[in-house]
């Protein structure tokens, strides 16, 4: 072990997908004396706050040393090839594709075979423990640096808050339904809470996101603030990590929070969501499930309204949130 170093190839999906991935390669930490990341470019910045990765490499660029084992948990023929041209002798990915022959050790999805509640960090492992190697704790690790929390505490201060705060993440990946995206419920959720606890709503997001946030900011009155497109996701993080809590829907920002140990409730509003497998992993987390009656068939991808978003249920994510702080009163 002293000299072997092991590949991960985790380049697809989101951000939370990325982060969740950081799980294998600390299970290949186990055996293997470093390990590497190919991820997709634009998560370069999310895998550097990985501790488990040594060196990360964005997918097409060149791979800067020999690998004893490789890992594909986003199988595309692309990626599936990063170690077959790279002649790594060990290569575990997915099975039952047409690419599926390039792998020495072949893995089929626990969902394929039927399972609906495994946590995706228990499906991804599964390629890991197909070379031998595994953890006892499947949470994800995410390292905030020094100069982040320096640039969140700047940007606290530019917005005048000194005491406690919420986030509130109100988007995840649909960055093709923005214009559509619903807010009444959570402009009625930010008043409620500012109402009730006296306390700050920041509400987070990508650049992209910015007219929701201020949207949302612009509705809940005084105390909300838009920081959509002002942090990255290391300084969404740091504010993450010193909230009184975070309140986000399904999404990589949720998976963040939850990682640098902040109270985090998760939405998940589509009765397609399915909670048990993507809810946040971390030592204080909470599933808001779904309530809205979804007509069948209906995903994320292609919801025509997202009503279940228009009629959002604050009851069940006040009760969550007031859950996640009473166990944090009494640690």
């Amino acid at each position: 072990m002293a000299s072997e170093r092991a590949l991960l190839v985790a380049a697809g999906g989101g951000i939370g997908d990325t982060l969740l991935a950081g799980v294998v390669a600390r299970a290949l930490r186990t055996r293997y004396a470093a390990v590497d990341a190919v991820v997709l470019p634009a998560h370069a910045d999310l895998a550097s706050h990985m501790p488990s990765v040594d060196r990360t490499i964005a997918l097409g660029e060149r791979l800067p040393a020999r690998y004893d084992a490789a890992v594909v948990t986003w199988a595309t023929l692309r990626t599936a090839l990063v170690p077959w041209l790279a002649r790594i002798p060990v290569r575990a990915g997915q099975a039952r594709r047409l690419y599926s022959g390039l792998f020495t050790h072949r893995v089929v999805v626990r969902s394929e075979l039927g399972d609906r509640t495994a946590h995706w960090t228990q499906i991804l492992l599964d390629y890991a423990r197909a070379i031998g190697c595994d953890l006892p704790d499947a949470s994800p690790e995410f390292v905030v640096r020094d100069d982040e929390r320096a640039a969140a505490d700047a940007l606290l201060r530019v917005h005048d808050v000194a005491g406690p705060y919420y986030v509130l993440h109100p988007t995840r990946g649909l960055s093709a339904q923005r214009a559509r995206w619903p807010i009444a419920g959570f402009v009625a959720l930010a008043r409620r809470l500012v109402a009730r606890d006296g306390v700050p709503v920041l509400v987070t997001g990508a650049r992209d996101d910015e007219p929701i946030a201020h949207a949302i900011a612009d509705g809940g009155g005084s105390g909300v603030t838009a920081l959509a497109g002002a942090t990255t996701i290391g300084t969404f993080g740091a504010l993450a990590q010193r909230a009184r809590a975070v309140v986000a829907m399904d999404s990589g920002p949720m998976h963040v929070a939850a990682a640098v140990g902040a109270p985090t409730a998760g939405i998940f509003a589509l009765q397609s969501d399915e909670p048990d497998r993507w809810a946040p992993k971390g030592p204080r987390v909470a599933v808001v499930r779904p309530s809205y009656p979804c007509p069948p068939g209906h995903r994320k991808e292609t919801c025509p309204d997202f009503a279940c978003v228009r009629d959002l249920d604050e009851t069940a994510i006040l009760a969550a949130l007031d859950g996640l702080l009473v166990a944090t009163a009494e640690r």
